[in-house]
């Protein structure tokens, strides 16, 4: 299992950091911008926690600090790339900006990070008590739940967008049993994998749109 692991996790990290620098490398507006770091945001911030993990499986060191700091920083990097969709969002499909929305996405994502960053949460150890890990998750929660249902509103109007909805729906899907369970259960942790998955199409979803503007000009 630790190969097979190992090898989608690295191939995971290869993917989203060069297509991030492709999507940047193609970039002509604002929006294919955010696209773009948000692709790196994702990529760089994930590579934090899998790095470790995959070393942790080959080196005989101790990696809990490691692992547990990973996880914190992988944490604040999902909440902001879930920020940056946001404004993707908005940007793609032309629309005004609601204020009090936006405020609200803020609001979360800044409630999100600031959870994260208490002690309670046993990060230099790598335990997370079940308590921390359901507070910190609540906001994180609520602010994909509106995220999907924004994407879900203009699911029509964009092809590579289309799906998008589904992919932010289903990683949280992918995403909840692990974050509450996985402390309880070990093997809940293999959904971070179909989870993962998501992320990739959500990044191929951001290379053909940038693709399509690009043969456009």
């Amino acid at each position: 299992m630790k190969y097979g692991e190992s090898s989608f996790d690295i191939l995971y990290l290869l993917f989203a950091i060069v297509s991030g620098c492709v999507i940047l490398f193609r970039a002509k507006a604002k929006t294919d911008k955010l696209m773009g770091f948000a692709t790196l945001i994702l990529g760089c911030g994930d590579a934090f926690h899998l790095v470790p993990r995959v070393l942790n499986y080959f080196v005989d060191s101790d990696f809990t600090v490691a692992l547990g700091v990973g996880k914190l920083i992988t944490s604040v990097t999902m909440t902001v790339f879930y920020l940056l969709l946001y404004y993707i969002r908005r940007d793609v499909y032309g629309e005004s900006p609601s204020r009090g929305l936006t405020a609200c996405v803020w609001a979360l994502s800044a409630v999100r990070i600031a959870l994260c960053l208490f002690p309670q949460n046993g990060w230099l150890t790598n335990t997370a008590p079940l308590l921390w890990s359901i507070l910190r998750n609540i906001p994180f929660v609520l602010l994909g739940a509106i995220i999907c249902v924004l994407y879900f509103k203009k699911r029509g109007e964009i092809k590579p967008f289309r799906p998008m909805w589904v992919y932010i729906l289903l990683s949280f899907l992918f995403y909840i049993p692990v974050a509450v369970g996985a402390g309880f259960v070990p093997m809940l942790g293999m959904l971070m994998l179909p989870k993962t998955v998501c992320y990739i199409l959500m990044i191929v979803a951001f290379l053909r749109m940038t693709g399509r503007r690009a043969d456009k000009e």
